[in-house]
């Protein structure tokens, strides 16, 4: 990491501003030839269920210098950039997931090669630093403070918001070189490329309304026939929020939707009656499609809770504790960032022995796998080395 004494405010950037579709289009036509671009978005999504794509930036080297656009999709068809994306340009962004959230809905793909300077940072010493701390670390520049609950769809934008969002790609290709160097001074491209591909291919808002319900709070655990009455309801909301543009809470409050499923109404009367049900939703075409995802839960069979610790072999809980002290020490001695490494998920993951478990294969396997066999064999155990690290040494 650079020297953090060396700091300096950033000078005024020079970007183009992008509202006419041919602008758009000839830039279009230079990302496709660039090896590489850096990218980001401003977007609301606080009243709506799809996130309001409000500013692209966008940045590139042409002609010998780097060039950089902010593009306004409220006036231009931004989904000429699926053509960016289905080109073999390296699309470089920091923190790219809620970005590839917004871009799936308002281009409709996202780019096929994606590296994300947050991630490739936890593998160099960072521990998901912002933007702001990687420009500091890694280059010395502190960006100007910007207003971050800015209105980033009210039109016409100031000089200050659009240098704000400019500042996001501006270093980012810069920044790109220098954690490349690193990752290739440990070893460890081909980690950080992993991980950006594990982000880029993650599911998105939408993708999987059936699997709604998982993210009500005591919905996983509701009995077998409740837990199939929340998922069906769940489900129906889901699907009526994306339908209607509004975030899921409006068209139904998590507490209603327990207590549906709690209740199971079959009537009107008794849908007014549930926890949470107030009189908009018991009455009308409302409360009847409410009522037919009651009914169907009652002829399909309930999901199954997913996996948890509590499906984990007793005499293995003990060592979850256990195994994520020493992944916190190897994280430490291995400079990359914890929450890459192996998450209490992961651990019970793999302990479970899981098909999907992140720590089986791959880099992370190499790194921890057979440490965690030899613990919960006793072929290994932990001490304290006097300096207080701990170390993995054979069992006597």
């Amino acid at each position: 990491m650079a020297d953090r004494s060396r700091r300096k405010a950033p000078p005024p950037i020079d970007y183009r501003w992008v509202d006419e579709q041919a602008d758009l289009d000839r830039i279009v036509a230079e990302l496709i030839r660039a090896p590489r671009y850096a990218l980001d978005t401003e977007f609301h999504r606080e009243r709506t269920y799809y996130p309001k794509l409000a500013l692209v930036q966008v940045a590139w080297h042409g002609d010998g210098r780097q060039e950089l656009a902010l593009i306004d999709p409220l006036a231009v068809d931004i989904k000429a950039f699926d053509a960016v994306f289905g080109s073999s340009a390296l699309c470089v962004a920091h923190a790219a997931q809620q970005d590839l959230d917004v871009l799936t809905h308002s281009v409709g793909s996202v780019p096929q090669q994606l590296f994300d300077t947050q991630l490739a940072a936890g593998f160099v010493g960072y521990g998901t630093p912002s933007l702001a701390n990687l420009l500091q670390g890694e280059l010395g520049v502190t960006p100007a403070k910007g207003d971050r609950l800015t209105d980033w769809l009210r039109r016409p934008l100031t000089d200050n918001q659009k240098q704000y969002a400019a500042v996001d790609v501006e270093y980012l290709l810069e920044v790109h070189d220098r954690l490349v160097a690193q990752l290739a001074d440990r070893g460890r491209i081909d980690w950080a490329l992993d991980a950006c591909e594990e982000l880029r291919t993650r599911p998105v808002s939408g993708a999987e309304p059936e699997h709604a319900w998982l993210k009500i709070r005591d919905a996983r655990s509701l009995r077998p026939a409740a837990r199939g009455v929340a998922c069906s309801v769940a489900a129906w909301r889901e699907r009526r929020a994306m339908r209607t543009d509004v975030p899921a809470r409006h068209v139904l409050p998590d507490l209603a939707v327990l207590g549906i499923a709690q209740r199971r109404p079959t009537t009107t009367t008794e849908l007014s009656q549930a926890r949470g049900v107030d009189d908009r939703y018991a009455r009308g075409a409302f409360a009847e499609e409410l009522l037919e995802a009651v009914r169907a839960a009652k002829n399909a069979a309930a999901p199954d809770p997913p996996p948890s610790v509590d499906d984990l072999d007793r005499n293995l809980r003990p060592a979850i504790t256990l195994i994520s002290a020493w992944v916190s020490q190897l994280s430490r001695d291995e400079a990359i960032d914890n929450a890459l490494l192996a998450t209490r998920a992961d651990i019970v993951a793999f302990l479970r022995g899981d098909d999907d478990a992140r720590l089986a294969s791959g880099w992370r396997a190499d790194l921890l796998g057979d440490g965690i066999r030899a613990l919960t064999s006793g072929r290994a155990g932990l001490t304290f080395d006097g300096e207080g690290r701990l170390k993995l040494l054979p069992a006597p």
